[in-house]
């Protein structure tokens, strides 16, 4: 069996050492392997625990021979703390669009001249600059954390940015088309979830996984203390990313009225069924039996009703989008509507939105213009 040890080499650094095998056939010593980790001490043991059984299973490379397919597959294997959707879809990157290209070549002999091929090859099959992106941002976590393994010396992903993302216009609904929507929505089984997500912008993850003690009626407000996430593996509640994800959002009056209607509704279902009144923890929107409402699903059942009812072509999400303009052209500024839309920073609101902040600019120029030529009449 293999040994090693941690070591402690500063605040967040770690050394580990350990056997990397048998005895060198030749010389008779013993092959010891030095890495340096950054992060917990939790999480330097269990690189090191992962190391071992590599040892005693036979399954370990040389980092010199360690290919970028054999790497990134061992990396993402391991997950290393990424959320079970973000591990899914970076799997997905990795085998579609990283190894096909960039697989078998030496994980220590990557260069950026590769890198800057592959972006080509990619896009030269059709793929969006925004997929790209993903794929190169993938490339380039994993290649950081082989650098902090002195796996690689540098992080060559960094050297290449990827393509540039041309700005497109979000799908949304205008003030006129919000109303219209939920006139032709108001018999529809969508139209409670769609009318909260109207009304507070909330995620659709954030939508699934509300329950009902997180709503109060009576004070207008609604809590934002989880999600509902979707992934191969099936369902699962998580906790919004950051602190700003966890939030207490004020709903509009109407809105209040729809979501008592949707609970009086749900309260006869539960009784006819023999389920009793909805409890605290119980979701506020579910399948017909009363099971979580996945979120694919949910847009799926959107895209349906969009065509059914000949509604405008808006996916789901962009109701949150729609929620979050007609904030900006009623003159809310950018840090309420960031708090509003959970978002980590004002600066990543107006990064999504800056185009709906020009248009106020406009705005405040004819403003200004029409102060200035009062002034320019009035006697000195």
């Amino acid at each position: 069996m293999a040994r090693g040890n941690i070591t402690k080499r500063g605040a967040t650094s770690w050394r580990l050492k350990y056997e990397a095998g048998n005895p060198d056939p030749v010389t008779g010593k013993r092959q010891t392997r030095y890495v340096t980790f950054r992060g917990t001490k939790k999480a330097a043991q269990a690189e090191l625990t992962r190391r071992l059984a590599e040892v005693d299973t036979g399954t370990a490379v040389e980092p010199s021979r360690l290919t970028v397919a054999e790497y990134l597959r061992g990396w993402l294997g391991v997950g290393e703390g990424l959320a079970p959707k973000t591990l899914e879809r970076y799997r997905q990157l990795a085998e579609r669009q990283i190894i096909p290209h960039l697989g078998a070549i030496s994980l220590q002999k990557l260069r950026p001249a590769q890198i800057f091929t592959w972006h080509a090859s990619l896009s030269a099959t059709g793929l969006a600059a925004r997929t790209i992106g993903h794929a190169h941002r993938v490339l380039h976590r994993g290649l950081a954390r082989a650098t902090s393994l002195e796996f690689v010396p540098r992080n060559v992903a960094h050297a290449v940015p990827p393509p540039k993302i041309e700005a497109t216009e979000i799908a949304i609904l205008s003030a006129a088309e919000i109303a219209d929507v939920l006139v032709k929505l108001h018999d529809h089984l969508l139209y409670p979830i769609a009318d909260l997500a109207l009304g507070t912008g909330m995620r659709r993850g954030e939508l699934c996984g509300l329950a009902w003690g997180a709503l109060d009626l009576d004070n207008a407000t609604v809590r934002v203390e989880r999600s509902l996430e979707e992934t191969a593996a099936g369902l699962r509640f998580k906790p919004p990313k950051s602190r700003h994800g966890r939030r207490t959002i004020s709903l509009p009056s109407s809105v209040v009225e729809v979501v008592r209607a949707h609970r009086r509704h749900q309260a006869e279902q539960r009784l006819a069924l023999g389920a009793g009144r909805p409890g605290a923890d119980d979701l506020v929107f579910t399948l017909s039996d009363g099971s979580p409402y996945p979120p694919d699903k949910l847009s799926r059942d959107w895209g349906n009703v969009v065509r059914d009812r000949k509604l405008p072509r808006v996916t789901f999400h962009a109701l949150r989008h729609s929620h979050a303009s007609a904030l900006i052209a009623a003159g809310l500024d950018i840090v309420t509507v960031s708090r509003r839309l959970g978002h980590g920073s004002p600066a990543i609101t107006l990064n999504v939105y800056a185009h709906k902040f020009a248009s106020k600019e406009t705005a405040a120029a004819d403003a200004i213009e029409a102060a200035m030529g009062a002034g320019a009449k009035s006697p000195v």
